[in-house]
């Protein structure tokens, strides 16, 4: 072909690309893969793992779909589900049998969800075990901790703004005291607080089928807790000079700390009660949180003051970092006299036995800290409580950030200490809870001079089934 006919169609002869070769006959770029029949990339994608099989659906969309055919993880639901040998074999020869029609009438992902449930809960008998052993001073599993520990439970706040953009952020801190979990997320970058629309907090389990990559590595998500900002009242309940703090009202355990100049969000904590928490992490799903088992009230007509008597409580304050005061009062009851504004009274520390009054040094503060600066919020703690009945079974768990608050109305007299009264006021439709406590400023020491838990009867009617 003549060289001027080639200039004119915009075509050099003598370029040449980087191997040498003549550039006159374009590479094809083709993808081949998505030139293959769906019945052929299925075969080539049932002889992957299901740690591969979840991964690779994170390639593309057509890998995506195929990646989630209900086929395809029945069969590794069949194989991955048999310890024996001889019972993965007559699996295969089960599923071989079973028709498509048959595997594909349950919903899109079902036998997905199952096995990584399945795998989720492999050791269900083993961790079953280890929390029937109880703490006889928390009235809690002592192998809580242990077991969220071994399962490698991290933890994920996922905030959602008023455009409906997802921002996913895993915890920065960690910290258990003996009855409760603390997280700290830091680094939100700019979120602003007027603007979010809800938040969720996950829960994440790594599937012990993991060989892929981590960052599409399998888990199992179970949501704890959701909160829509807009139906949900906040609380203040502490400030310093750069961070104001609040609380939801309806969820106490969720704060929030907020530049006070701009509104940005510069963390977010979250306290959680151990009572049940394993079976938050493995037994809920990603959109619905675990449920409590429905109790059924044991009948009992020979006590005729059952369910007011044989309470055992345990408390303690402590920040995100180290616990402040932790005890424990048992043998406590309410006599049916005595029952006062629908609420039974249970008196931990009484304002006129001196030899209950408990000291303790710390102050209470909680420490916060972002990307580039740290502080603390004064006069104020995290108070978890736990309430158990006559059978030593939890009756009424709380984890709740609280204010402490000077009391002017409490005369330090009668308790012959000298030093400045303050309070420490808890409610909720579950029921109530009131300290005072006094600091000693030249033995810089608190003392706890009254303590007393306030449980409505109708949620004591209801637990006993009784008509207080």
């Amino acid at each position: 072909m003549p060289t001027e006919f080639l200039k004119k169609k915009g075509r050099n002869p003598k370029k040449k690309n980087p191997r040498g070769r003549s550039s006159s006959r374009p590479r094809s770029l083709k993808n081949h893969i998505e030139t293959l029949p769906p019945e052929v990339l299925l075969k080539i994608l049932s002889f992957l793992d299901a740690s591969s099989l979840y991964s690779i659906g994170y390639v593309n969309k057509q890998l995506h779909e195929l990646a989630n055919n209900n086929a395809l993880w029945y069969r590794l639901y069949v194989r991955e589900c048999t310890k024996q040998k001889l019972k993965a074999k007559l699996g295969d020869e089960v599923a071989d049998r079973l028709t498509l029609a048959t595997i594909h009438e349950k919903p899109k992902g079902h036998w997905k969800r199952l096995l990584f449930r399945k795998m989720v809960g492999f050791n269900q008998s083993k961790w079953i075990s280890q929390l029937k052993v109880v703490s006889p001073y928390t009235g809690l599993p002592k192998q809580t901790v242990h077991v969220l520990r071994s399962l490698g439970v991290t933890w994920e706040l996922t905030v959602t703004d008023a455009y409906g953009h997802q921002r996913t952020f895993k915890h920065s801190h960690t910290f258990f005291s003996e009855c409760s979990l603390n997280l700290t997320w830091i680094g939100l970058g700019t979120i602003q607080y007027l603007w979010i629309k809800s938040v969720q907090l996950h829960s994440v389990v790594p599937l012990t089928l993991d060989r892929g990559a981590a960052s599409c590595r399998p888990a199992w998500r179970s949501l704890i807790f959701e909160v829509d900002m807009s139906k949900y009242n906040w609380r203040f309940f502490g400030s310093c000079m750069l961070v104001r703090a609040r609380h939801c009202v309806s969820f106490p355990g969720l704060v929030m700390g907020i530049w006070r100049d701009n509104e940005d969000v510069v963390f977010v904590k979250a306290n959680l009660h151990l009572h049940k928490l394993v079976e938050k992490c493995l037994l809920g799903s990603i959109t619905v949180p675990y449920s409590m088992p429905e109790h059924k009230p044991l009948f009992d007509d020979v006590d005729p003051e059952y369910g007011l008597h044989g309470y055992k409580v345990h408390i303690e304050l402590h920040d995100m970092t180290k616990l402040i005061m932790s005890g424990q009062f048992s043998g406590l009851f309410c006599r049916r006299e005595d029952i006062k504004d629908n609420y039974v009274v249970l008196e931990a520390i009484s304002r006129e036995k001196r030899s209950q009054h408990t000291a303790f040094a710390d102050k209470f503060s909680l420490k916060w800290r972002s990307e580039g600066l740290e502080g603390s919020v004064e006069h104020c703690c995290v108070m978890s409580v736990t309430v158990l009945d006559e059978s030593q079974t939890p009756f009424w768990c709380i984890c709740s950030p609280v204010p402490i608050m000077l009391s002017r109305g409490l005369d330090s007299r009668d308790y012959d200490y000298r030093g400045e009264s303050y309070v420490i006021r808890y409610r909720s439709p579950e029921g109530k809870i009131s300290l005072d406590l006094i600091w000693m400023e030249e033995l810089g020491q608190y003392f706890l001079v009254m303590f007393n838990i306030y449980l409505p009867v109708t949620k004591i009617n209801r637990y006993f089934g009784k008509r207080y």
